[in-house]
């Protein structure tokens, strides 16, 4: 008898109804040993509410429907307003409800333990649901650190950006239940060297006040309330002149700030995000920082919204993941589970072992925001976040890619959600520095903070005799920075090398301490054996069905 054609058998269901958080049990496990099993507690809310079938749909319509820019209102008024579908909205306002933007540094700021861990496990778990929206969070998280230059200015934005209320709308902030952030700082002729940047700022009669003229090549979330911008302060000596500006969106007479969007960015992915290219025409702007210390002060962002860029790679392979060992857990293939064929189950248990050891990075990074007045978990922090940066953004696309492959023909229809993932993977390795950038920033640290080292040192030799092999790739990095130091001609050229292999053995050392054994066997023998082919799905030995198991959604 012919089967009815019109229904679909062999089909994975959707992955809905299951934890984010919960189901994630490198997470919980990072969560409890950086925090407590009451952080996880509280976090249950937010990681049912992001492995629901509504939160998948608004972050598939958040992408379907781009933002769009109406620069003139129907009088002919210059507004440059952006619009958003509905679906924005809702993934914002619960991701600010949440405390994702800036709350952790208020209740840090009370005494509150775990703050940044909190957020951090939080941040990830909701980057499920869409990670174009992460950049504003993630950038209003970012600025208070910086803003903290100036008294007055963090006194008068911090309570706004660190609000759980989420208040859209071109407004003046002051009458506002919660306000978000932006950041510009590259230019059209530079991008990332931004000390070639021709925007010029001009003191005004008003104490710290300027106004500013020129350009700025690319700022997300042109709606925000206020900017952290970078402009060469007029009249001082080239090279002595970059220096940090806070741009509000409405000036304190409820008249909008002159900050024309020119256009919207034509972008690979994040396209539910609104990238923008801005103009300044006497942009009114308030210094923060001394002039000339531009870098300095904008350099605390930067640090933040690195870690963002850790966490919400990871989360991008978290997801990945589940989608594929799901998908792999219900479809079946000559005769029996994909999820019970070898093959398969080397390249899932591989996949999981390199989010695993994402995870464990990332959540040891923001143990180290929390521990304010530390000075080696300041160096740590120095070190470890160009290095997590660089390396683990960098895994990110390889294996999104290979999580798609998973799912076959399925995985490449936008309806899977793994195109999404796949198109927003380089993101994070680009956005605040390219990996060029992160490697040469690793190198500036050893040459100029040697405690930097030494905590490196420290945080990998707590790991020291718990597995051969990555006691002796240790020891063969350290000989390769020596060789480095002796050498400088060749340090800048050997940069990623270096950042690679430090990178990798900070996350063996974290598996290797917290991981359970098959998890950390199989990446020691992989990664930091001599017989590693570069490619998902070599491992050898190891329980790879329990690893496969660990890193599978159950609903």
């Amino acid at each position: 008898m012919r089967s009815d054609i019109r229904v679909a058998t062999n089909q994975a269901p959707p992955l809905v109804g299951h934890n984010v958080v919960t189901a994630d049990l490198a997470l919980v496990e990072a969560v409890t040993r950086h925090a407590s099993a009451e952080v996880v507690e509280d976090l249950t809310e937010l990681g049912a509410e992001a492995g629901t079938a509504e939160a998948r749909e608004h972050g598939l319509l958040a992408n379907e429907f781009h933002p769009r820019l109406k620069p003139y209102d129907r009088h002919g008024n210059r507004v440059d307003e952006v619009d958003f579908h509905p679906s924005w909205h809702w993934l914002m306002d619960r991701a600010v409800s949440h405390g994702l933007a800036a709350r952790p540094w208020e209740l840090q700021e009370a005494g509150a333990p775990y703050a940044h861990v909190r957020r951090a496990a939080g941040f990830m778990a909701w980057s499920h649901t869409e990670p174009g929206h992460g950049c504003p969070i993630s950038m209003t998280y970012a600025a208070v650190p910086a803003l903290r230059t100036d008294d007055a200015l963090a006194k008068e934005w911090t309570p706004l950006l660190a609000s759980t209320s989420y208040d859209p709308g071109v407004r003046l902030a002051a009458t506002k239940r919660g306000a978000l952030a932006g950041m510009g700082m590259t230019e059209k002729q530079g991008g990332s060297d931004v000390r070639t940047n021709v925007t010029v700022a001009r003191p005004t009669s008003v104490d710290g006040e300027y106004t500013l003229h020129g350009h700025k090549w690319f700022t997300s979330a042109p709606m925000n309330d206020v900017f952290l911008v970078l402009a060469q302060a007029e009249g001082r000596p080239q090279g002595q002149a970059l220096t940090c500006f806070v741009v509000p969106r409405v000036l304190p007479d409820g008249t909008r700030n002159q900050l024309d969007v020119v256009r919207l960015k034509d972008k690979l992915g994040n396209r539910s995000n609104a990238s923008s290219e801005l103009e300044f025409d006497g942009t009114v702007a308030h210094r923060l920082g001394d002039e000339g210390r531009g870098v300095r002060t904008i350099i605390e962002m930067v640090a933040a919204t690195r870690l963002d860029c850790v966490l919400g790679s990871t989360s991008l392979m978290r997801r990945a993941v589940n989608e594929a060992s799901w998908h792999a857990a219900h479809r079946s293939a000559f005769g029996s589970l994909l999820a019970d064929k070898p093959l398969m189950q080397n390249v899932l248990a591989d996949l999981a072992v390199e989010t695993e050891a994402a995870t464990a990075l990332a959540m040891r990074l923001a143990a180290a925001v929390d521990a304010v007045g530390d000075p080696h978990e300041a160096a740590f922090r120095r070190i470890a976040l160009p290095l997590a940066k660089f390396w683990v953004c960098k895994r990110t696309p390889f294996l999104v890619a290979e999580a798609l492959e998973c799912l076959g023909g399925n995985g490449y229809v936008e309806e899977s959600g793994l195109p999404l993932l796949y198109r927003e993977a380089p993101l994070n390795s680009v956005w605040e520095g390219s990996g060029n950038v992160n490697a040469l920033d690793v190198l500036r640290a050893l040459s100029r903070e040697p405690e930097v080292l030494d905590a490196w040192i420290t945080e990998v030799g707590r790991a020291r005799g718990g597995d051969h092999r990555l006691d002796h790739y240790v020891e063969e990095t350290l000989a390769l920075l020596g060789t480095l130091m002796g050498e400088p001609d060749r340090m800048e050229v050997n940069a990623r090398r270096l950042a690679a292999r430090m990178a990798t053995c900070l996350q063996g050392a974290l598996l290797v301490r917290f991981a359970p054994p098959e998890v950390a066997d199989v990446f020691c023998a992989s990664r930091f054996g001599t017989s590693y082919d570069g490619v998902f799905g070599t491992l050898e030995g190891g329980d790879l069905r329990a690893i496969v198991a660990r890193a599978t959604p159950e609903v």
